[in-house]
């Protein structure tokens, strides 16, 4: 279930990836949120001015505003860790500033390989009985998965292996689009984690070219991208319209692999005798014919 190089892109910009998310940063929070006064309408910027942010974080004015533009080169990570205080970053966004300030340059080469899932792991998938389950790396691909989870979002094994991956099905997928309840949440949650793995891997072509296809062919993608928000994969409940079983509420995990931080498995499963443990218990025990309907019968 390896996934084949696609066609080049044009490395990101970490400069401007550096400068568009302090800015973006910066502009969501208000003076009140940081214990400044408020001067009101007589603002003429959103959220903090550089100066009011430069004074929390204890740099000089000149300072903030050379990394703003994108001049990171030489900040040291404490300087870092006192602008991430004073922008109230979460765990995950300071992990993505560090990255686009000091972020090290990797081999191209890596890049095109394709994702290899450890022959344990795609065991142990199937192993798992009644639990959908599958492994997804960077550039969000879709690497491995197990009978249960073909089951529940249809059988990925039917597409090229290029388009097996959560963007362009979220995406580009009208069916996708009509299986989750909440579509725009699970879309923040795949562009989030696009974000960081840009914030890792800015001259990877690959995610370049699908953060570049993405843009051009989805107004939703474009407005989520410009937002620079960044989230961890975690882990919530997600809901859910099967075509054959209806609704399903179902809880998921998110367990990063050891051997390969770039690769996460994510589990799902429903709370005990719920409706949606039943449409559960039913998927699994049609077995591959319920796979085969449901990929056919998408919503």
């Amino acid at each position: 279930m390896d996934v084949p190089p696609e066609s080049p892109g044009r490395p990101l910009d970490r400069r401007a990836e550096l400068s568009e998310f302090l800015r973006t940063r910066r502009a969501r929070l208000k003076p009140q949120d940081v214990g400044l006064p408020d001067f009101g309408r007589h603002r003429r910027v959103p959220g903090l001015r550089r100066e009011e942010l430069a004074q929390l974080a204890g740099v000089s004015v000149a300072y903030y505003t050379r990394l703003e533009q994108g001049n990171g080169r030489n900040v040291s990570v404490e300087v870092l860790d006192s602008i991430a205080r004073a922008l109230r970053l979460d765990d995950a966004e300071q992990a993505h500033l560090v990255h686009l300030a000091k972020g090290k340059q990797h081999k191209k080469k890596a890049f095109g390989r394709p994702q290899q899932v450890r022959p344990a792991l795609t065991q142990l998938l199937e192993t798992m009985e009644g639990v959908p389950a599958y492994v997804i790396g960077r550039r969000s691909e879709i690497l491995a998965w197990n009978r249960m989870a073909a089951a529940v979002f249809g059988d990925w094994a039917e597409l090229p292996p290029g388009e097996r991956n959560w963007a362009r099905l979220v995406f580009l997928r009208p069916d996708y689009r009509s299986l989750f309840v909440d579509w725009e949440q699970k879309a923040i949650d795949i562009v989030c984690t696009l974000r960081m793995d840009a914030g890792c891997y800015p001259d990877d072509p690959r995610l370049s070219a699908l953060i570049g296809e993405l843009s051009v062919k989805s107004p939703d993608f474009r407005r989520l991208w410009a937002r620079h928000d960044v989230k961890e994969k975690s882990h919530g409940v997600k809901r859910l319209h099967h075509p054959l079983v209806g609704e399903l509420s179902l809880r998921y995990e998110t367990f990063r692999m050891p051997a390969d931080g770039d690769q996460s498995m994510v589990a799902y499963h429903a709370e005990p005798d719920s409706a949606s443990a039943e449409g559960l218990r039913l998927l699994a025990s049609w077995g591959t014919d319920a796979t085969r309907v449901a990929s056919s019968s998408s919503p």
